[in-house]
């Protein structure tokens, strides 16, 4: 043990650096990969990498400046490269360009880092100072190399700050705007007036929207498609630190999103919320301006120059394994900052301000636009695509005690239900791609919506419905009104998910359900309707995750608790079903409850001491069987769509942010995308100022 320990000691620096720049070589090359993944073994890595990365560097500092093996003017052979070593840990501590924060909350930590930027070169100048007496000729790159680090470091702190929710909120406020002199027009005229002369106000509109709905669909290049996505995402990334916009910008974003057919409306939104996640979570905006672009030509001639001398210089007294590492850091070092400079190349970032410079040539520009489309193409999706699925009646059939239940069940009410949250999302959670027929749902409703405006308020009171308006143009709200109006909007989700389940299953539509293995909703003819059931069933399993596992996206009180009401009845139901003992399978479970009678409303019955709604959703679904079938998916996928338009735009800005980095929410898209043909309730600004004229006529 003691020869281990004694190894370890003589080792323990050269192991920490190596590690320390291992896993910067990871970040760089994996940092990115967050928001188009949802994989939760990528996240976990990700998580590990990101924490152990400055812990490593900062121990390994710690180690440095309490080694005893110091170097001195004696010509011992046993010493370490002390003075070149410590400029790599800044320089590691600066991380990567692909990954400043893991969450969005770690950019509030700006000041910590700043602290530990103050104490870390502090602890590096103190190694140098006690390595100086024999290292004189490696002054020079040790020095290059430690202001390279020092400036990396800073950038990183200065990425963190701005991207802090208070500094982009601050940095995206206008200046005060007082408003045309009212108190000096009314003065002229009364005055006007008093002198006895006619005085008239004309008011003229500063700017009348021009509302055309009838603009037809056209196709555009994928480049101006970057080009206006980077225009739009400057003034749309208010919503995100839920700032207000102008009906002027809701008047051109319209203007321009008429024009596009799906799958370009879709891109340009995507690209949007990938610019937005590199604000939020990587160095993009502070390389991308032109301190950034100095600052990489030093930190890049900073390492050749430092490996240039280092080789001329005489290593005779230093160990070949201290050499071999130091050659390999600086390798090292040279190796990021050239990636990192590739990865600016080809960035959209790059494209974009290519595009503002005047004098820039034309064919630069096409050359950077081909390495952006070569990496980027159009057809690869900016986010993860996917979305989850959780259902309730698969939940209460597969769930079951167990004995880490049984343990569960005697530790704290709210620490139990921490746990068998995060299990069962762990179990019962999966992923499926976002279908073209969901997508095609999605923004022929939404389209729908805006061409069916016929003022400002219009917009605002369309992204207040969550059913009301599609049950009435299919003359069903009399009937159907009572599970979206009379109920709060997580009863609804209930309501609806379990009816949209029964109505599943009583037809053969298990073919194309996502979770069996089926057929995927893009394979049939998207205005058939056969895709339908589907399609409305994914976005039943998609809400009622939201529900469960992201309460915080919705508006939803005691979503949660009439969730565990609900399967805490559907369980005892499916118990007496199956006797006690053997699995039903969905399709049995959604049979027996559409077998049951419901005439009476179950409230009345059961009392409202539980906030189940099991047979509630029971009395839906034999209102909707009712009905012929394809005007039924037709209502059923059109409510489901209305209720996600309803949740994106209740949802607060930041927690949209939040999930950009964990693959990117459906919801976010949508929300997007709404935001974009003017719905919701982020445009304040009606009318704009009014010019007012005095008109005095004798």
């Amino acid at each position: 043990m003691t020869s281990l320990w004694s190894l370890w000691g003589e080792w323990e620096i050269r192991v920490l650096l190596l590690g320390s720049l291992s896993l910067q070589v990871f970040l760089l090359f994996t940092g990115g990969l967050r928001k188009r993944n949802v994989a939760s073994w990528l996240h976990f890595l990700l998580w590990l990498a990101y924490l152990l990365a400055d812990s490593i560097a900062i121990y390994a500092l710690g180690s440095l400046s309490r080694s005893q093996k110091l170097c001195h003017a004696d010509g011992d052979t046993d010493l370490h490269l002390l003075v070149m070593w410590a400029p790599f840990l800044i320089l590691h501590l600066g991380g990567q360009d692909t990954i400043t924060a893991f969450a969005i909350e770690d950019n509030e930590l700006w000041l910590r880092h700043l602290l530990s930027l103050v104490t870390q070169v502090g602890l590096a100048l103190y190694v140098y100072w006690k390595s100086r007496p024999s290292a004189a000729g490696l002054v020079a790159p040790a020095v290059v190399m430690f202001v390279s680090g020092v400036l990396k470091y800073a950038q990183r702190t200065w990425a963190l700050k701005s991207a802090s929710m208070s500094s982009l909120r601050s940095s995206m406020l206008t200046r005060p705007d007082p408003g045309p002199n009212y108190a000096k027009f009314m003065e002229e005229y009364h005055s006007s007036k008093d002198a006895g002369l006619r005085a008239e106000i004309v008011i003229v509109p500063e700017r009348l929207p021009v509302d055309d709905v009838h603009v037809p669909e056209e196709p555009m290049e994928y480049e101006e498609l970057v080009i206006k996505a980077h225009m739009f995402f400057h003034t749309f990334r208010r919503l995100f630190v839920d700032l207000i916009l102008s009906f002027q910008d809701r008047t051109d974003s319209l203007a321009f999103f008429r024009r596009l057919k799906r799958d370009q409306a879709y891109k340009v939104v995507e690209i949007e919320l990938q610019l937005m996640y590199e604000s939020l979570h990587s160095k993009s905006p502070v390389i991308h301006c032109p301190s950034g672009r100095y600052l990489r030509a030093f930190t890049l001639a900073a390492p050749i120059l430092s490996l240039l001398v280092f080789s001329k210089a005489g290593k005779g007294r230093y160990k070949e394994a201290d050499v071999a590492v130091t050659y390999v850091l600086l390798v090292g070092a040279i190796f990021l900052e050239i990636y990192g400079i590739v990865l600016m190349a080809i960035s959209s970032w790059s494209y974009a301000d290519l595009c503002k410079l005047r004098k820039c040539l034309p064919a630069a520009r096409r050359v950077v636009f081909q390495a952006v489309k070569y990496f980027m193409p159009e057809a690869r999706p900016r986010w993860s695509n996917q979305m989850a699925q959780y259902n309730l009646v698969s939940y209460c059939l597969k769930d079951k005690s167990t004995w880490l239940t049984r343990v569960l069940e005697r530790l704290e009410w709210d620490y139990n239900i921490r746990v068998k949250t995060a299990w069962d999302s762990l179990w019962y959670t999966k992923h499926i791609r976002v279908s073209l027929v969901l997508k095609q749902l999605i923004f022929k409703q939404i389209k729908d919506k805006a061409n069916s405006t016929v003022d400002p308020m219009s917009y605002r009171r369309f992204g207040d419905h969550r059913g009301q308006w599609i049950l009435q143009r299919k003359g069903c709200y009399q009937e159907l009104g009572w599970s979206v109006d009379e109920v709060e909007f997580d009863e609804s989700i209930i309501l609806w998910h379990i009816a949209t389940d029964i109505c599943f299953y009583d037809e053969d539509n298990s073919d194309f359900a996502p979770s069996g293995g089926g057929g995927t909703a893009e394979e049939g003819d998207i205005n058939s309707g056969s895709m339908l059931p589907a399609a409305s069933r994914e976005i039943a399993n998609y809400m009622l995750f939201l529900l469960v596992m992201r309460p915080f996206m919705l508006t939803a009180s005691i979503g949660q608790i009439r969730f565990g009401d609900t399967c805490a009845e559907a369980k005892n139901f499916f118990l007496r079903l199956r006797g006690g003992e053997a699995r039903a399978e969905e399709r049995q479970g959604a049979s027996a409850l559409a077998a049951v009678k419901a005439d009476i409303e179950p409230r009345k019955v059961k009392g409202d001491r539980s906030k189940s709604v099991l047979f509630d959703a029971c009395r839906l679904a034999e209102q909707l069987r009712g009905m012929e079938i394809r005007k039924r998916w037709r209502l059923v996928a059109g409510v489901w769509v209305e209720m996600m338009c309803y949740a994106a735009g209740k949802c607060r800005g930041n927690f949209h942010a939040k999930q950009l980095s964990q693959g990117g929410e459906l919801l976010t898209v949508l929300w997007l995308l709404m935001a974009h043909f003017g719905i919701g309730d982020q445009y304040r600004v009606e009318a704009g100022h009014a010019r007012a004229k005095l008109i005095v006529q004798n």
